[in-house]
């Protein structure tokens, strides 16, 4: 019993580093190119090389295109995930993204190949996009379904864990080599530095995913029919993944605009050097790592309705106060840093149980691919669209405001959602709930 538990015990840690590590990769990479959103129009959507707003709308527009190929990734990649198991899906995953990614860092520039410049990296996004789009639903599905009972959120709440992670590194490296290399040098090749890295990254993730077992869910599920295991009705899944996109909009919305747009609105709307953008967003994304693995846990004892609402409105009350400290040029850096820490942590509150939730509303049969619909759907409207909204808009109305009208009117939205929730789905066995 003893050896049992420790291999069930060995298991559920690799799953959780098996599939967590793609999805660091996965954010620091669209970090990454949010922290260097203004270099990026530079380099690739403006003919004179400047980098005012109608060249930074059109690299938000590459960066939204990217998000709205996750759902047919996810569609994609889930069917596969679905019927030939988390497994395999994963690593072809893990493949095309690490190599999308490092494709970035060699693309040429628009001063090198012209008109062709925005179309190559647009088109590396939608690959990126592809494979996004697989990664949440057979990562979830992975940590969950291995998960000891009554871990479930703790176990995947390390998900958004490593979103946290991989937007810290990239915010990280990005602060790093904007200190040691001049304006110049940082437009005209480091910013490939970051994107070059994915490639030790991913032989270290597929290495990592390659010893993974298949999942005890899906193996049991296989074993009684002797295939793949039984969908339930169209219907039935459509509905669930409506719901799901609900009741994470608050969370794709609020976690884009506060931790990845936050630099490019600092610098084009507020007047913030590049140092000081990077530096406020990791303190935001601090903030945002504190609270995650804490409210997974908190969400295994009291339940997964209690602490999303908290922290949808916590957002709702608190998003223009915190944006009018950053705003006001009298608040001081330390005032400042802990806005952006508390904008972080409301944040961290609904990521953390977000992922067991999710894996809660579906059956073996269309886990990967409901959850994965769920998340990329509400990723692709409200959180790829983000920065393309916040700056048009801005743009247009002059308004600085937009961000947080924006989080606001999400969370309402993903509050009503999640009040829907029963209070007991997490002690349910996964596949009883809905």
């Amino acid at each position: 019993m003893e050896a049992t538990t420790a291999r069930g015990t060995g298991s559920s840690r690799r799953a959780v580093v098996a599939g967590t590590v793609g999805n660091f990769i996965e954010w620091y990479e669209f970090g990454v190119y949010g922290f260097f959103a203004t270099i990026i129009a530079t380099n690739f959507f403006s003919p004179d090389g400047s980098a005012g707003l109608e060249s930074l709308v059109k690299t938000y527009a590459s960066f939204a295109l990217a998000f709205f190929f996750r759902p047919i990734g996810a569609a994609l990649f889930g069917r596969v995930g679905d019927r030939i198991g988390r497994k395999p899906t994963l690593v072809l995953v893990l493949l095309l993204m690490t190599g999308a990614t490092f494709l970035i860092g060699v693309l040429p520039t628009y001063a090198t190949v012209g008109a062709a410049a925005p179309w190559l990296l647009t088109l590396v996004r939608v690959l990126q996009g592809l494979s996004a789009g697989g990664e949440f639903g057979g990562a979830v599905s992975v940590m969950t379904e291995f998960a000891p009972t009554g871990r479930r959120g703790l176990y995947g709440s390390w998900q958004s864990f490593t979103v946290a992670l991989g937007l810290l590194a990239g915010a990280g490296l990005a602060a790093i080599l904007g200190a040691v290399l001049s304006a110049d040098q940082l437009t005209a090749w480091g910013w490939r530095i970051p994107f070059l890295l994915a490639l030790p990254l991913g032989l270290v993730a597929l290495w990592l995913r390659l010893r993974l077992e298949e999942t005890p869910s899906f193996r049991r599920a296989v074993a009684v029919t002797g295939e793949a295991p039984a969908r339930p009705g169209a219907w039935q899944t459509t509905r669930a993944i409506a719901v799901g996109a609900a009741r994470l909009m608050g969370w794709s919305a609020a976690g884009y605009t506060f931790l990845v747009v936050m630099p490019a609105y600092l610098q084009s709307s507020l007047g913030a050097s590049f140092q000081q953008a990077l530096v406020a967003t990791v303190v935001a994304n601090a903030g945002f790592a504190a609270t995650i693995l804490p409210a997974g846990l908190l969400s295994d004892r009291i339940g997964r309705r209690p602490v999303m609402l908290t922290g949808t409105v916590l957002i709702v009350v608190l998003a223009l106060p915190l944006l009018g400290v950053l705003q006001d040029k009298s608040s001081g850096p330390l005032l400042q840093g802990l806005a952006v820490l508390v904008a972080g942590g409301a944040v961290g509150l609904i990521a953390g149980p977000g992922p067991a939730m999710l894996s809660e509303m579906f059956p073996t049969g269309v886990r990967y691919t409901g959850l994965g619909l769920a998340y990329s759907l509400s990723n692709a409207i409200f959180s790829g669209s983000a920065g393309l909204i916040i700056t048009a808009l801005i743009a247009e109305t002059s308004d600085v405001d937009i961000p947080a009208y924006y989080v606001m009117a999400t969370c309402v939205v993903s509050a009503i959602a999640l009040a829907t929730l029963r209070g007991d789905d997490h002690r349910r066995p996964l596949g009883e709930s809905a």
